[in-house]
């Protein structure tokens, strides 16, 4: 009888646990991925922010970058929710922003990497802009809506005006710049705090494209006065339109393109109230306004004193001085300088002048027995030597 153990099996040769163990080693070794160290997952993708500050420029790049992974997605927005506009870069690695940030405000930059096991880090950073005390346009000068249609003359300066005064002016200019075509090396030259303007050399040729640009947003104009904003604009010189008043001859002479057209007699300022002498610029035309000698001091009850409606009126100076019809002193024109400092015509002569010159075109005075027109009178800018006007005054 064949001996039988209760609750034993029957037992198994060594070779064959031998054989079994070897097996399960080689499926371990297979499943391991054949780093021969037992399995072990990537490390998390790091995501972080390049260069974070505690208050950014709001024209900096919020840059974020990854390394162990990809970038699947970024966002940044405003407190309102607002996304700013960005783009991936370096095949992934990294994202930036492609649009400016607002000044004062905090920003939530969220992320999200994955690594090469397809396991996500999402992370959150927030970013501040700087706040300014305030900030500052720079508008330009003439407005392009005015000259739209018929250009700007041979002698209107380039000009940005900012609604608040600029006392870092080096640095303001630059951000500024202006190009020309066909080219005209010129410079910038500050009037006073608030006006910069750009001019060449000799008037511009007619038929230039001029462009100027204010890249001032993100810039500190001086004692935490910001830029609010960017500016460009683009003119076109017309026919070059040249009126010369010589108060010896009392002779209005009228070049177009370098050629005489007409010549007509005139009036000048009286000894007692000169006009300025050297190059003046139209900045507006005015088909009448009400002359009041009250705006400078002399009023009712003083013999000089005048209130009249005047017609067909080119404003060359902002303190008071017009080419316009003055058919009171028609009699004088061509023989004697009788006026308050403007160029008084005839009528006629008066409609003509209006009907061909515009903003930007040019009357030189010569002989009047004034002081030159200043530099800060819109436009006084001819009367600075090429030389001053070239070396600037933005560190003076």
């Amino acid at each position: 009888m064949n001996r039988y153990v209760m609750g034993r099996g029957r037992r198994t040769p060594r070779g064959l646990v031998a054989l079994c163990l070897f097996a399960v080693a080689l499926v371990a070794a297979a499943c391991s991925g054949g780093d021969g160290g037992g399995g072990s997952s990537e490390p998390p993708a790091k995501v972080s922010l390049a260069s974070p500050a505690k208050k950014v420029n709001p024209t900096d790049e919020i840059v974020v970058r990854v390394s162990g992974g990809d970038l699947e997605k970024v966002t940044v927005a405003n407190p309102a929710g607002k996304q700013v506009k960005g783009a991936s870069t370096e095949g992934g690695a990294a994202w930036r922003t492609t649009e400016d940030l607002g000044y004062g405000t905090t920003y939530t930059v969220a992320t999200d990497a994955v690594n090469n096991d397809g396991k996500h880090t999402r992370k959150k950073f927030e970013v501040s802009t700087i706040d300014p005390v305030d900030t500052a346009y720079a508008n330009v000068v003439p407005a392009p809506e005015t000259v739209a249609d018929q250009g700007i003359g041979v002698g209107q300066p380039m000009v940005f005006q900012f609604t608040k005064p600029v006392t870092s002016k080096a640095e303001v200019e630059k951000h500024l710049s202006v190009t020309t075509t066909p080219e005209q090396p010129g410079a910038w030259y500050w009037t006073d705090d608030q006006n910069v303007h750009y001019r060449a050399k000799d008037y511009w040729q007619p038929g230039t494209k001029i462009h100027i640009e204010a890249n001032v947003y993100g810039v500190d104009l001086g004692d935490g006065i910001y830029g609010a904003e960017d500016n460009s604009v683009d003119y076109t010189v017309h026919d070059s339109w040249v009126a010369k008043a010589d108060g010896s001859t009392e002779l209005l002479t009228v070049f177009h393109n370098g050629e005489q057209v007409k010549q007509m007699p005139m009036s000048l300022g009286d000894p007692s109230t000169p006009s300025h002498e050297g190059p003046h610029v139209v900045s507006e035309r005015l088909d009448n306004v009400v002359m009041d000698s009250c705006t400078f001091g002399v009023c009712q009850g003083d013999p000089d004193y005048y209130k009249e409606t005047v017609f067909k009126n080119l404003r060359i100076s902002n303190d008071g001085e017009f080419v316009h019809a003055a058919p009171w002193s028609t009699g004088q024109q061509g023989s004697a300088n009788v006026s308050h400092g403007c160029v008084n015509l005839s009528n006629e002569n008066a409609q003509w002048m209006f009907d061909h010159f515009n903003i930007g075109d040019v009357v030189e005075i010569t002989n009047s027995g004034g002081p030159e027109l200043p530099v800060w009178d819109t436009y006084g800018d001819w009367s600075v030597p090429w030389k001053t006007w070239k070396a600037g005054n933005a560190d003076q």
